[in-house]
């Protein structure tokens, strides 16, 4: 009995000893585990937490098997609290929603620097329409820069089209050179889906050929540009675009050729080929129709010879046939 006892003993303690072994272990693996992520993101930590930015432990290290870069969530997490912006995690710029873009292949700095930017200038612009105009490839930092700092757009632009200057013409036929300065600024609103600075360019071109085409002097534009700007302001050429037009202005108007006298003297010259080519023609029927009175009159001589000939053998067959006689001659 004594001897069972002491067995049961020994193998209690062996057990106990072996658990003890296990528990070390895992302790051990545990704190080495522990110790990596303390090492490699407590630095992180503690300046998310020195700068109220709400991140957490536990969101280092899923970010860590996720493939997120942590060092990027953690800045722009810091630069936003300490911007005072919403980095609530519900409705505001959370670790979940910058990971989120992040894995999305979007740029988080950028949009924070935008949606910064819009703060201070009190520009309506939140996460959401930041990050979704971020992942359609446009430069959301670029575009509040421009609401806030107009850009210009020189009408024509020389390095897409490789023109300096548009060509209207006006009524009385004069042309005129026009070269013309858009000022822009970016509309946020429909920045996702709005034409680009192409369309603006090609837009506002268009409208002032119009309105140059319609004037009637070049005079009246000489002496009044303005009147151009005014027109084409008022057709809302921006509609549909993500850009909103603040102004137009003339930089520089030349006096080009007077097509109207050009395409008159080219009209005379035309008009003059046209009516040497139908005195040309009429020339030749006549020189036909020549001919052809002369074959007839050819044609009527030889007959009259045919006839001449005939009469004398008319007169020897009567003479034959008894129808004239000596007497009758000599009468």
């Amino acid at each position: 009995m004594l001897l069972a006892d002491a067995r049961l003993l020994a193998d209690t303690s062996t057990v106990s000893g072996l658990v003890i072994i296990l528990i070390g272990i895992m302790l051990v693996v545990f704190g080495m585990i522990f110790g990596f992520f303390v090492l490699r993101y407590g630095k992180l930590w503690i300046q998310a937490y020195m700068s109220v930015a709400d991140v957490s432990a536990p969101s280092l290290i899923r970010m860590h098997f996720t493939k997120v870069n942590p060092n990027v969530i953690v800045q722009a997490k810091v630069m936003s609290a300490q911007a005072g912006l919403d980095i609530g995690r519900k409705s505001g710029i959370s670790t979940r929603r910058l990971e989120a873009h992040y894995l999305a292949g979007g740029n988080i700095m950028n949009v924070i620097h935008a949606i910064i930017a819009a703060a201070r200038a009190e520009i309506p612009l939140d996460f959401d329409q930041a990050a979704a105009i971020d992942l359609a490839g446009r430069d959301v930092l670029d575009a509040v820069q421009t609401s806030v700092y107009p850009k210009v757009i020189d009408c024509p632009d020389p390095s897409r089209s490789g023109k300096t200057t548009l060509s209207a013409i006006t009524k009385n036929g004069i042309e005129l050179r026009v070269r013309a300065r858009v000022t822009v600024r970016t509309n946020l609103e429909q920045l996702i889906g709005g034409a680009t600075e192409d369309t603006v360019i090609a837009r506002v071109g268009e409208a002032i050929i119009s309105s140059i085409g319609s004037a009637e002097t070049h005079f009246k534009v000489l002496e009044n540009p303005d009147m151009i700007t005014r027109v084409v302001l008022e057709r809302g050429l921006d509609a549909q675009t993500a850009f909103e037009i603040v102004s137009i202005d003339i930089a520089d108007i030349d006096v080009g050729e007077n097509i109207g006298a050009r395409l008159q003297s080219d009209q005379a010259e035309a008009d003059t080929r046209v009516a040497q080519a139908q005195a040309e023609r009429r020339r030749a029927e006549a020189v036909a129709e020549e001919q052809q009175m002369r074959a007839k009159v050819a044609s009527n001589k030889s007959a009259l010879v045919l006839a001449e000939a005939e009469v004398p053998r008319a007169m020897a067959e009567a003479f034959r046939a008894g129808r004239i006689s000596d007497s009758t001659r000599m009468n």
